[in-house]
């Protein structure tokens, strides 16, 4: 929590920043808190790392949930492209509470061996079709939030992944359509406790993956217009400054319009739900001998201009303690 005087020091920050600011040319929508504000907000991340604008504060009547925001389509769309065309002051980063880009979706619906290079790592088969599970919305934290070490496991994982924001509600939609209902694009981790994942509770995922913060998202969702190919963006994640992922969307098996297609046959797609479209190789449980995060380890992933910074904390009866967070 901030001090008094530091509010007081902050609120006079923002009162003086005036100057115009360019942000980049993407457009990086966030959700955000921050201390002289009510609430949780709409912004405009200024390029990756950069500050916020306060999409509120330019237009007071856009909604201030990003799920609420999707759901009005193109009308919310351009007061956004207003913002980012316009000399608006800037929230400095370092002021700001960055939330998960989208919070409470209808759904979060996760990829299963989804990269060519992970499933060599496995010696298994590509899949011939998409092998879909999911996590509870409940699962979804922050990009500086602290992930939770239940002490039900003692293997936990990382899995870096790309994921998928619907912006447009729709069912049966076909392949060559499914882009049309597509937001944009953030990072995520799929955070995986691989005892309950691979052995116990019948082998069913569902318990292992969706933990209470466990889904990590954010901090910027980039719209589609801003990301030239989903489909050829670098995805690496490190834990403690080691790189242990590296990869390329391009060796998704199956690509976001696929899914789409693939899902929607069995499910209506609402603005807000989130894809995790699959991770690629070298997360921990395949490693000889296998590696598991322990305390004062955290993961760390980037993806092109999309990243996520994590905070892990381990959960105890007698209470928590934080887990050092790593470099970005």
């Amino acid at each position: 929590m901030l001090v008094s005087g530091r509010r007081r020091l902050l609120t006079a920050l923002l009162q003086a920043q005036k100057w115009p600011f360019q942000p980049s040319r993407d457009m990086r929508l966030v959700q955000f808190q921050a201390p002289h504000l009510v609430g949780s907000h709409l912004g405009l991340e200024t390029g990756n790392g950069g500050g916020v604008i306060n999409l509120n504060a330019f237009d007071p009547t856009l909604p201030k949930t990003m799920t609420q925001f999707l759901e009005q389509g193109e009308a919310t769309l351009s007061v956004a492209r207003r913002a980012l065309a316009a000399q608006l002051p800037v929230l400095p980063r370092s002021e700001v509470t960055f939330l998960a880009p989208v919070t409470r979706p209808d759904k979060v619906v996760c990829v299963r061996m989804n990269y060519v290079d992970h499933c060599k790592e496995q010696n298994v088969p590509v899949p011939k079709e998409p092998f879909i599970f999911s996590k509870f919305a409940s699962s979804i934290v922050g990009p500086y939030d602290e992930v939770v070490l239940p002490p039900q496991s003692q293997e936990v994982d990382w899995e870096v992944e790309l994921a998928v924001v619907i912006g447009k509600k729709g069912k049966h939609i076909k392949a060559t359509d499914a882009m049309a209902h597509v937001a944009g694009f953030t990072v995520a981790h799929d955070v995986s406790a691989r005892d309950w994942q691979m052995r116990r509770n019948g082998k069913q995922w569902l318990l292992g993956k969706t933990f209470d913060t466990f889904c990590p998202l954010g901090p910027a969702l980039v719209t589609k217009d801003s990301v030239a190919d989903p489909h050829n963006l670098k995805i690496c994640c490190r834990v403690n400054g080691e790189v242990v992922q590296s990869s390329n969307t391009n060796q998704m098996v199956f690509k976001t319009e696929d899914l789409i297609a693939w899902v929607s046959q069995f499910v209506t797609f609402y603005p807000g739900d989130v894809i995790l479209t699959g991770t690629p190789p070298g997360v921990g449980v395949f490693r000889k001998p296998p590696v598991f995060l322990k305390v004062s380890e955290g993961p760390d992933s980037t993806d092109g201009e999309l990243w996520v910074r994590i905070l892990w904390r381990e959960e105890r009866s007698e209470g928590s303690r934080n887990w050092n967070s790593c470099s970005v």
